[in-house]
């Protein structure tokens, strides 16, 4: 005579339940049990996570050859770009000029890559030179229909004109960052990163499927950010009316960050002022923070690097070179016990250079903003950097 259901199930019930081991039984009361999944953007269990990342690359004390460790930094920076060696020529030609007094500013096009040709501005000073040169790396601040135009003026499009003079208002009390360095001497590059201003157009919304695509096929956006970086560098240093003993990179916000990494990969930048993007991931990975947001921190994230380096780590790749690194005291999107802590840990590689001189670390009493005070002493700073170099 067959069982009946209710009974079936219940009896085959117990006799899995009489097969599983002690351990296994299924919880009576299943939600009670569960983990929380996410909280704040991450994983609940991040305080695990961030546990796990002991930075085995970074420099200690123990390190015994430093050039040895800066060495093996690089190349695991390298490796997480997912970049391949690009050694494309970059013949460049000059669309257009603007006499601009005491210098020239120049729309030209060259090959930041074997894939893309780009428009960028170049501005050089009257005369043979050689002169000491900027690469300006322009920040990101969710405004993607100008990239280069942040930071040196524009012409010719009305549009471009009055939103890059807004952002100078903005940010910059008004000045444009490079046309300020030309005035003073310096040959200024700016190049757009991929997704803004004439390597466009890009959106805030955008981003993620432009980091998640970039992955499908087999490269990263950081990684790619990090190269064009290191090839614009090259291509300043080559130019004629350069000096390449005086070739220094300048950011702030994500160009900051542009600037410190590209002085750690490339042996053709030789000085850097990064103003107002430094601290350490456990600084930035906390409850309220931009960087939890996604969007612009696709642009600055290499994949598994943090397991190895982290930020100051990878900063302190540049050294032993002239650096100026600056912080608000009040930026909300760099808290200044992070940023301090991250000044803590490069400062002991520099020493370990016997450079301890060329490091110089400044928390500043404003927020997320490089004035004109600011600017002129960094500058000053630089300044009295390669003078000691001038041929």
């Amino acid at each position: 005579m067959p069982m009946p259901a209710p009974l079936l199930v219940s009896t085959l019930l117990s006799i899995a339940a009489l097969a599983l081991p002690a351990q296994a039984q299924l919880p009576a009361q299943l939600p009670a049990q569960q983990a929380p999944g996410i909280a704040d953007h991450m994983p609940a269990f991040q305080p695990a996570l961030k546990a796990r990342l002991t930075f085995p690359l970074a420099w200690s004390p123990q390190v015994k050859d430093i050039s040895a460790w800066r060495a093996a930094g690089r190349a695991k920076v390298w490796e997480a770009t997912l970049q391949t060696p690009d050694h494309t020529p970059f013949a460049p030609e000059v669309l257009a000029e603007q006499d601009r007094g005491a210098y020239v500013a120049r729309d030209i096009v060259f090959n930041v890559n074997r894939d893309s040709r780009v428009r960028a501005l170049l501005l050089a000073p009257k005369g043979a030179g050689p002169f000491p040169a900027a690469l300006m790396l322009h920040d990101h601040g969710g405004k993607f229909d100008i990239g280069k135009e942040k930071v040196i003026a524009p012409w010719g499009d009305a549009a471009r004109v009055v939103a890059s003079q807004a952002w100078a208002d903005k940010y910059f009390s008004g000045r444009h960052l490079g046309d300020e360095l030309a005035r003073r001497g310096y040959v200024v590059l700016a190049v757009d990163a991929l997704g803004w201003g004439d390597r466009g157009p890009l959106t805030g919304d955008a981003q993620q499927a432009l980091a998640a695509n970039s992955f499908n096929l087999g490269t990263s956006l950081a990684g790619m950010m990090a190269q064009d970086d290191v090839r614009a560098a090259a291509f300043l240093a080559a130019q004629p009316q350069v000096d390449p003993r005086r070739v220094a990179a300048i950011g702030f916000s994500m160009g900051a960050y542009r600037a410190w990494q590209v002085a750690a990969l490339s042996d053709a930048v030789t000085a850097v002022v990064a103003a107002n993007w430094m601290a350490t991931t456990e600084g930035l990975m906390v409850a309220g923070n931009n960087q939890l947001k996604g969007g612009s921190a696709w642009h600055m994230l290499h994949p598994g690097l943090v397991r190895y380096l982290d930020y100051p780590d990878i900063a302190s790749l540049a050294a032993p070179k002239p650096a100026l690194f600056l912080a608000g005291a009040s930026d909300p999107l760099f808290p200044a016990a992070s940023a301090q802590a991250a000044f803590n840990k490069m400062a002991p590689v520099w020493a370990a250079w016997q450079a301890q001189d060329r490091l110089e670390t400044r928390m500043l009493p404003h927020a997320h903003v490089f004035p004109r005070a600011t600017q002129d002493a960094a500058f000053d700073w630089l300044d009295q950097q390669f003078k000691q170099l001038t041929p």
